[in-house]
C-alpha cells in the first residue's frame, strides 16, 4: 500500500550536506561549554605530582581561605555520599578522587569549587599533599614482571558480555591476557624455508579533540541532570546510577554537539566527579578540562609488538606468532577490550594456517589509555605491514605481489576461525595498486632528494555484541523525527541516519528531524565508538522506520484507505482522529550475533558482525641531508559496503588519514618520571596545513555488506590502518633504512641514514 506521494530521488547514496552544517558555521550550535546555570560552581582539581605513591596527608586549609571559594573536597568527602567511589567500563578500578594512593602523575587528588574559575584554580594550586613515593613502572614489557604492582585488588565491572570473563591476574600488572592457537606454529617454524622475526613499537599519543572534555551536573527535585560532552550517554546514565545506588530514571544525561571525540569522551570521564559534587553542594557544578589536563585523562596505548613468520620456498606465509604488549596506564578504562578485539586480527589480513597470538593489557604508572580512532588496529597494522614489506624485500618479491600471494579472500577463515564474508581486502589492495600506478616505472629522484613509495592494508573486527535502539515518530502532519542516542561528533551520523529514515518513509532526508541524545527521551545505544554506528544503529533506525511505516499502513487500512492510494499522511490521521492529531511511533532494536572465543584455543566462528577494510598508498621525498620526509601523494581505499552518503565517506577517509599522519610523523607524549613534558599545543604538534600532501585521493571499493542497512557498514577508522606502515615502507624504498619505532621524525630518519652510511650521529 502506498501511503505517501511518489518517492523522491533515492535518499541512500545521496551526497547530502550534513544537516547540522549551517548551525555550526554560523555559531548557533549548542555545546556544553556554552551552558551557564544559576548558582553554578566551577570545579578545578589538584593533581598528583608523583607517578606512584601513598597519600600521607592532604592539607586544604590554605585553599579554603581563597576569596570566593565555596568548598574544597577530597576523596574522603566523596565517600560520604558514594561509599565505593570507583568506576570503569572493564574494572571498577578508578577512584573519583584519589583514595589511599596515586597511580600516575596528574591523577585528581582534590577539587576546589568557586563561582569564579580563577578563584577555583588558585585554590586547587594551594592544596598541599604529602606522598610516600613507591616504585613505579612505565614500560609495557617491564610491567609483565615488575615488582611495582599498580593495583593490589581488581574488581571486574561485569558490564559487557564480551568482557564477562575478565578478572585480571592477582599480584601482577596484567589486566587481561588473550591467547589464540590455530594449527601448529612450532611445526610451521621448524619446516620453514625462511624465518623472519621483528619487533616494533608505537608511542603514547593523545586524542586532542579541539573541544576539551566538559561535564555539568545539575541537582533536580528527583535526581540529577548531567550535561556532558560524551560519546556514550547511555553508559554514563547506567554507571552514575550504579555509583549512587539509584534507579536509572533518576539520572538524566543530555549530550548536545561534540567538538570531536575520537574515543576520548567514552564511558565515564568527568561525569562521576561533577555528579558527586552537585550532590554535596546541592548546586550545579561544571568541570571543564584544559588541553593540558586532557593529556592526563585518557590517551592511546603505547605498544610493543613482536612478530615472527614462517615462509615457504614459494613465498607463502605458513605460520605466524604475535606477542603484543599494550601499555594501559594506571587505570584500565576499555583497554582490555582493545587488547582482545585487536588481538583477534594481530596476524594481519593474510591466509595463514598456523597462528599463535598473545595479547596483554598491562597496568603501568602512566596516564590511562583507552580507545582512540582504530581501537588498537593502527598499532597492529604498523607492525605487521612493516614486517610484510621486510619479508618481501628479503625474498626479492614485489611488495604488492607478495601481498597478492598471501591475501585473505572471501570465504576463507581468519585466524580466529571466523570466515571472511563481505570483506573486499583483495579489491582494496588492487585499487591501491591501480591508483599508485604500481607496475609502471617510478622516478627515484637524485642528489640529496630521494623518492620512494609504499602501501599498507589492514582490517578490523567490529565490537560485538552491542545493542542499539531507535524510535521514529511520525506526526499528524506527516513530518517525522528520529530519536537515537548515537552522538554526532563530526562524523555525520545524524545525516546518514536521517537518510535511512527518509529512504524507508519515502521523504526527503532534509525533512527528518534528529533528536540529540537525552536519556530521558532517546533510547539506549551502547556508545558511539569503533565505527559501529552505521551498522548497529543504522539497522535499528531502519527497523524503527519500517515499524512506523507498517503501523501507518495499518492505520490507513483501518480507516478504509484503498490499497495503492497516494493519500497524504496528514489525511490518514484526520480520517483516524477527525482532526490533525495523534502519532505513530516505530521502534527498532538491533543486536548482532556473537560467539565468545574458546577459553583454551581463543577460536570462535563468529567474533564480528562485519569486517572493516582499509588501505593506504603513499609517495614521498626524503631529504638525505636533513631526514625531512615530504608526502607528495596519498591514496586511501576502503571497503565500507554501500556508501549511505559518499561525500561524507570521502571526508571521513581524509580526516582519518590526516589524524594518523600526525601519529606517524611527529606526535608523541614525552615523559620524565611519569610527567608529560610536552602537554600543550606549543610543544605537542598535530598536523598543520603544511604537513598535508597537496592532494589526497579517496576511493570507495564497490561492495555490499550483507546484513548492513542498505548494504552499508562503518568507515570512520578505515583510513587510519595503513598510513604508518605505508610511510615507513616508502622511506625504506627511498633510502634503504627501516624504522621500527613511531614516530618517524626527521631526526630518526637522519640518524638511520647516517648509521647506514657508517657515519652515526653522536648522542
Amino acid at each position: 500500500m502506498t501511503i505517501h506521494k511518489p518517492m523522491p530521488a533515492g535518499q541512500v547514496g545521496r551526497s547530502l550536506p550534513r544537516l547540522e552544517s549551517r548551525e555550526k558555521v554560523t555559531g548557533r550550535a549548542d555545546y556544553v561549554h556554552n551552558i551557564r546555570l544559576p548558582g553554578m560552581l566551577i570545579a578545578k582539581v589538584a593533581r598528583s605530582t608523583v607517578a606512584h605513591g601513598r597519600i600521607v596527608s592532604i592539607d586544604t586549609s590554605a585553599a579554603r581561605q581563597v576569596e570566593g571559594v565555596f568548598a574544597v573536597y577530597t576523596g574522603e568527602d566523596i565517600r560520604k555520599i558514594i561509599p565505593e567511589p570507583y568506576y570503569g567500563p572493564a574494572f571498577h578500578d578508578q577512584p573519583i578522587l584519589a583514595l589511599g594512593k596515586v597511580r600516575h602523575v596528574g591523577e585528581p587528588v582534590a577539587v576546589a569549587l568557586a563561582r569564579d574559575a580563577h578563584a577555583a584554580e588558585q585554590a586547587a594550586q594551594l592544596v598541599e599533599v604529602v606522598y610516600e613515593e613507591l616504585p613505579a613502572v612505565f614500560d609495557e614489557v617491564e610491567a609483565m614482571d615488575s615488582k611495582a604492582i599498580v593495583h593490589d585488588v581488581l574488581k571486574p565491572a561485569g558490564t559487557f558480555p564480551d568482557l564477562k570473563h575478565l578478572h585480571g591476574k592477582k599480584n601482577t600488572n596484567i589486566a587481561l591476557d588473550f591467547h589464540l592457537r590455530r594449527g601448529d606454529v612450532d611445526k610451521a617454524f621448524a619446516g620453514a624455508a625462511h624465518l623472519f622475526e621483528h619487533e616494533f613499537h608505537t608511542q603514547q599519543v593523545m586524542h586532542t579533540p579541539l573541544e576539551p572534555m566538559v561535564s555539568l551536573a545539575e541537582p533536580t527535585r528527583d535526581g540529577l541532570t548531567i550535561h556532558t560532552s560524551s560519546q556514550s550517554p547511555s553508559f554514563v546514565r547506567i554507571e552514575i546510577a550504579r555509583l549512587l545506588g539509584w534507579p536509572e530514571n533518576r539520572v538524566q544525561v543530555k549530550v548536545p554537539y561534540l567538538g570531536g571525540g575520537f574515543g576520548a569522551k567514552l564511558y565515564i570521564k568527568l561525569e562521576a566527579l561533577v555528579a558527586a559534587l552537585a550532590l554535596l553542594t546541592r548546586r550545579p557544578v561544571k568541570w571543564s578540562l584544559t588541553m593540558e589536563e586532557q593529556f592526563y585523562t585518557i590517551s592511546k596505548h603505547a605498544t610493543t609488538f613482536r612478530i615472527k613468520s614462517a615462509v615457504d620456498a614459494a613465498g607463502k606465509i605458513t605460520g605466524r606468532s604475535c606477542a603484543v604488549y599494550w601499555n594501559g596506564g594506571a587505570y584500565a578504562d576499555i583497554g582490555p577490550r582493545v587488547t582482545q578485539k585487536s588481538g583477534f586480527t594481530a596476524p594481519g589480513p593474510y591466509d595463514i594456517e598456523n597462528v599463535a597470538i598473545e595479547s596483554y593489557s598491562l597496568y603501568t604508572n602512566r596516564p590511562p589509555a583507552g580507545a582512540l580512532r582504530g581501537f588498537g588496529i593502527p598499532q597492529l597494522v604498523w607492525a605487521y605491514e612493516s614486517h610484510t614489506d621486510l619479508i618481501a624485500r628479503e625474498l626479492n618479491i614485489d611488495p604488492v605481489e607478495f601481498r597478492r600471494m598471501n591475501i585473505l579472500r572471501e570465504g576463507r577463515p581468519q585466524a580466529t576461525g571466523t570466515a571472511m564474508k563481505d570483506a573486499a581486502i583483495d579489491l582494496v589492495l588492487e585499487k591501491l595498486a591501480e591508483r599508485m600506478n604500481w607496475s609502471a616505472p617510478f622516478d627515484r629522484g637524485g642528489g640529496t632528494v630521494r623518492r620512494g613509495r609504499g602501501v599498507g592494508i589492514g582490517f578490523k573486527a567490529s565490537i560485538s555484541p552491542t545493542t542499539s535502539v531507535a524510535f521514529v515518530n511520525i506526526y499528524a502532519d506527516g513530518s517525522c523525527a528520529l530519536y537515537m542516542s548515537t552522538v554526532d561528533m563530526g562524523q555525520g551520523s545524524d545525516t546518514a541516519m536521517a537518510q535511512i529514515v527518509a529512504e524507508v518513509l519515502q521523504v526527503q532526508a532534509e525533512s527528518v528531524r534528529v533528536i540529540h541524545p537525552d536519556t530521558d527521551v532517546t533510547p539506549y545505544d551502547m556508545a558511539t565508538l569503533g565505527s559501529r554506528s552505521t551498522f548497529h544503529m543504522g539497522n535499528a533506525v531502519k527497523l524503527a522506520a519500517e515499524d512506523a511505516k507498517q503501523k501507518l499502513e495499518a492505520m490507513a487500512r483501518s480507516v478504509g484507505v484503498p490499497e495503492g492510494s497516494n493519500l497524504e499522511t496528514r489525511e490518514i490521521f484526520k480520517k483516524k482522529y477527525g482532526m490533525q492529531a495523534g502519532n505513530v511511533m516505530g521502534v527498532g532494536s538491533y543486536i548482532p550475533g556473537y560467539k565468545s572465543p574458546d577459553s583454551v584455543s581463543g577460536m570462535s566462528d563468529n567474533i564480528t558482525p562485519f569486517w572493516m577494510i582499509g588501505g593506504t598508498g603513499v609517495e614521498i621525498e626524503v631529504d638525505t641531508e636533513t631526514g625531512h620526509v615530504k608526502l607528495t601523494k596519498l591514496v586511501n581505499a576502503a571497503d565500507m559496503g554501500r556508501p549511505l552518503n559518499p561525500r561524507i565517506v570521502e571526508t571521513q577517509l581524509s580526516g582519518a588519514a590526516i589524524m594518523q599522519l600526525g601519529f606517524t610523523m611527529f606526535e608523541n607524549m614525552e615523559f620524565d618520571a611519569g610527567q608529560v613534558t610536552n602537554a600543550s599545543f606549543a610543544d605537542y604538534k598535530i598536523p598543520g596545513i603544511h604537513d598535508i600532501p597537496p592532494a589526497i585521493e579517496n576511493h570507495i571499493v564497490l561492495a555490499e555488506q550483507g546484513g548492513g542497512p542498505f548494504g552499508a557498514k562503518g568507515v570512520g577508522e578505515s583510513a587510519t590502518f595503513g598510513v604508518s606502515p605505508a610511510i615507513a615502507n616508502a622511506i625504506h624504498d627511498a633510502v634503504g633504512v627501516r624504522l621500527t619505532d613511531l614516530p618517524l621524525t626527521a631526526e630518526s630518519v637522519l640518524r638511520a641514514i647516517r648509521l647506514k652510511a657508517g657515519n652515526p650521529i653522536g648522542d
